[in-house]
């Protein structure tokens, strides 16, 4: 009996050895090699895991950037300007710092603006309530009020405001990883860049109702009126689909679209002085009309007579001149040449 366990415990063992030796050596056959710069990109990533940039996480990121042939389709919003600086430096590779971006909510439907019309009561989901219908209130386009973008903020960026039923955005704490724009089924949040000292404008709506439909959902929507798009000087705003957006690559954050809107669906924020629409609609006026005198003294320039023809100072003395000046140009013959006496004879 002790034979029998003690020949058990060999067998075991001998056995148990020659399997590891055989892993061993088919894990070495068929290994594959790891750039080691992996791990060092990865040391230097924020280690949020968010997403942000595109990959499952801040490893699946690092094993891209080593593989890329530059970094400029590689960028991580959280890390930002000197995270790249330092994985640019490990790789080798340039990189061009970007502007900090931030999440902005593009709804301006607080709940005095946008009353509702029903009540939902059932799971507190925004995309669930998505799912079932358009909403509580009369704008399809709006907030629905149930917080995903901020249940999904890993940095505690966003909060909601019980005063509006709205997100609002911490600016201090966003670092533009894109979780709450991929969690909004209404699609109201967008990454916009930062701004000069954090100073921006965009247009707090996203309906696309024709304007009296849409004013009528929510009395500060887009109505796609068009003024703005006029009034705007440096092309910055475009209207499409009944709603107007700005492209801040354009905009020169001279507010005159903000104090022009009609329905205040374009905002201003961090601007160190509140907004004068008297003093801006002044000078808008004032330029249109300085414009206007301009344009009236062009046209009255362009009605004024042209210099008088030379023929109504001179008359017919132009036809005598003109034949003088034929006479003079025909050919000269000599006198006593044949030619001469041929034409004094046909004269004659």
């Amino acid at each position: 009996m002790v034979k029998i366990i003690i020949w058990t415990i060999v067998v075991v063992t001998v056995l148990g050895l020659l399997l590891a030796l055989v892993l061993y050596l088919v894990a070495q056959k068929f290994k594959v090699e790891e750039d080691p710069r992996i791990d060092e990109v990865e040391k230097v990533m924020p280690g949020a895991n968010c997403g942000g940039c595109g990959f499952a996480g801040c490893r699946a990121f690092a094993e891209a950037a080593v593989k890329a042939p530059n970094l400029d389709k590689n960028y991580c919003p959280v890390g930002g300007n000197d995270t790249m600086a330092k994985v640019a430096a490990i790789l080798g590779f340039e990189v061009q710092a970007k502007a900090p971006l931030v999440a902005v909510v593009r709804c301006n439907g607080a709940c005095e603006a946008r009353p509702r019309v029903n009540e939902y009561d059932g799971f507190a989901s925004c995309y669930v309530k998505s799912l079932l219908y358009t909403g509580d209130t009369g704008c399809s386009f709006g907030c629905l009020g149930c917080g995903d973008c901020v249940k999904e903020c890993q940095f505690g960026a966003l909060s909601m405001d019980p005063a509006t039923g709205l997100p609002v955005v911490d600016q201090s704490k966003c670092t533009a990883c894109g979780a709450c724009v991929k969690a909004c089924p209404k699609r109201i949040i967008e990454l916009r860049p930062q701004g000069p000292r954090g100073m921006r404008e965009f247009v707090s709506c996203v309906n696309k109702d024709k304007g009296a439909v849409a004013k009528k959902a929510c009395a500060n929507a887009c109505i796609g009126c068009g003024i703005c798009a006029k009034t705007c000087t440096h092309d910055a705003i475009t209207v499409e689909g009944n709603l107007a957006y700005i492209d801040p690559a354009k905009c020169k954050l001279c507010r005159e679209c903000e104090a022009m809107c009609p329905t205040g669906a374009i905002h201003g924020v961090n601007f160190p002085k509140p907004l004068d629409k008297d003093a801006v609609k002044a000078r808008i006026a004032d330029r249109k009309k300085k414009a206007a005198e301009a344009a009236s003294a062009s046209a009255s320039l362009r009605d004024l007579p042209g210099p008088p023809e030379i023929s109504d100072l001179r008359g017919g003395s132009v036809r005598a001149n003109a034949t003088a000046e034929a006479a003079s140009a025909a050919p000269v013959i000599p006198s006593g040449s044949e030619e001469s006496k041929k034409k004094e004879a046909k004269d004659e």
